[in-house]
């Protein structure tokens, strides 16, 4: 693969004059931190644990401010030298880690609220989300959806790698117009600008692995804060689990934030903390339930044969991690915690027939791809994403079951390639790469990871 990247050899910079030149700014050159902070959660997929575990960055810089960035850009510009953004690491698909060395930019240092009114937050980028909600839900306020990362994810790195998580089920997706309102976002030039994206301008650097812009603040709206319910309702088929999901996301007087229905026997074999609580056999729907609404919620169970077999409320106290780190992303790391032999896929199953395509999934694939799904609102309507867990035996074996679910109209979010078209998008975003031709005209930030930059060089329509 050939990028259209001008950076420098690593070898070729002095990296003591480098860190010289930004004065006060932080930089880190231990040379186990820089491994450290160069890395993220790329090692779900063994194919990308392969190909990227030898990309470390050279110097990571950690700004406190504004001024702390363009100092640092303006350094990087003058000796061609890659920027990586990092926020918490916790992509992963190798979002955040340099496949050319150079500088990581680690933004945990900007962690300023800006500004909370009405229910919209403005805030630095390098905020972490359980601390944004510690100040925020005091005042009556939640974020909308976040990560199953939510303890350690930063807003910043939510906004540039992710795509939805819990929440999702009332509010969609981070690109739907009006999940973010305004960024704020430095450019990567000899002169810096600082530019201010609103409206559906937001979407040139949404979802776009930090290589569009550098991300300094955000302007999301929140949720009003609901007292929520961590509950799971067992069920003696799967089908019945999924049918139960699909009432409960119709279900609109039911206040609800998550349905995770997940076959057995995944929760028994890998949800340690979990597994005092869940019958052998069993398949499960993980929800968070307001607690307005639990009696329903356990009648709605009852009607599709479930019971409840375990649920922890406000003010309840038990050593069992909050329910959502078994959701999303987390529960392939669960999995992963007990068997390494895994690895996952992300599927869509969209609204039209996404109860006929998972049941035909299952039958496709048994106990080789066990059923894991998440119910998302989609324009409005009821649909899921597959977070299949994959037991993993060769790539070619992986790459027969991605082509089968696509051949069957089940396209796949590939969670096994860095590069960013070919992960979500599958298809180049003009608005994006002239976004990125302007804020990035050397293609300093992030290389290598946006193939529509190498494919379609400058004066190029794609």
């Amino acid at each position: 693969m050939t990028t259209a990247v001008n950076s420098a050899p690593s070898s070729n910079i002095d990296w003591a004059a480098f860190a010289a030149s930004l004065g006060d700014v932080p930089v880190i050159t231990d040379p186990p931190l820089v491994k450290q902070k160069s890395r993220d959660f790329y090692w779900y997929s063994p194919i990308l644990k392969a190909q990227l575990r030898g990309k470390f960055g050279d110097v990571v810089v950690v700004p406190r401010s504004e001024a702390d960035i363009v100092a640092t850009v303006k350094a990087c510009v003058a000796q061609n030298i890659p920027i990586t953004v990092r926020g918490a690491g916790t992509g992963n698909y190798g979002q955040a880690m340099p496949l050319e060395g150079g500088v990581i930019l680690e933004m945990t240092a900007m962690d300023r609220i800006r500004s909370l009114e009405d229910g919209i937050l403005r805030v630095e980028a390098g905020k972490r989300l359980l601390d944004l909600e510690e100040e925020t839900i005091p005042q009556g306020w939640e974020m909308r959806f976040h990560p199953s990362t939510r303890r350690t994810a930063t807003i910043g790195g939510f906004i540039a790698g992710g795509s939805t998580g819990i929440g999702a089920i009332n509010y969609g997706l981070l690109r739907d117009r009006g999940s973010v309102l305004g960024l704020r976002v430095v450019t990567v030039e000899e002169t810096p600008r600082v530019l201010e994206l609103r409206g559906d301008d937001v979407l040139k650097a949404t979802h776009a692995y930090g290589c569009n812009g550098i991300i300094t603040e955000c302007e999301i709206p929140l949720a009003p804060v609901q007292p929520w319910v961590d509950v799971i309702a067992a069920f003696d088929t799967f089908e019945q689990a999924l049918d139960f999901g699909t009432a409960l996301g119709h279900a609109d007087p039911i206040v609800k934030k998550l349905i995770t229905p997940i076959a057995a026997p995944i929760p028994q074999d890998h949800f340690r903390p979990l597994k005092p609580y869940l019958p052998d056999g069993k398949h499960i729907v993980i929800a968070m339930i307001g607690v307005t609404a639990m009696e329903p919620f356990e009648l709605l169970a009852a009607d599709h044969q479930g019971r409840v077999v375990y649920r922890k409320g406000p003010g309840d106290s038990n050593d069992v991690p909050p329910l959502y780190e078994f959701t999303w992303n987390h529960t392939t790391l669960q999995v992963l915690k007990t068997n390494k032999e895994v690895t996952y896929l992300q599927t869509l199953f969209g609204p039209d027939d996404y109860r006929d395509k998972i049941l035909h999934m299952i039958e496709a694939f048994g106990d080789e791809v066990p059923m894991h799904v998440e119910f998302v609102r989609m324009g409005g309507r009821l649909g899921c994403f597959g977070l299949q867990v994959v037991n993993y035996t060769t790539e070619e074996r992986l790459r027969e079951i991605i082509a089968y679910h696509e051949a069957h109209g089940c396209p796949i979010f590939d969670p096994h390639t860095y590069i960013l078209e070919d992960g979500g998008m599958k298809e180049i975003d003009a608005v994006q790469l002239a976004f990125k031709r302007d804020a990035d005209p050397k293609g300093l930030l992030n290389p290598g990871k946006m193939r529509a930059w190498w494919e379609h060089p400058v004066g190029e329509r794609p």
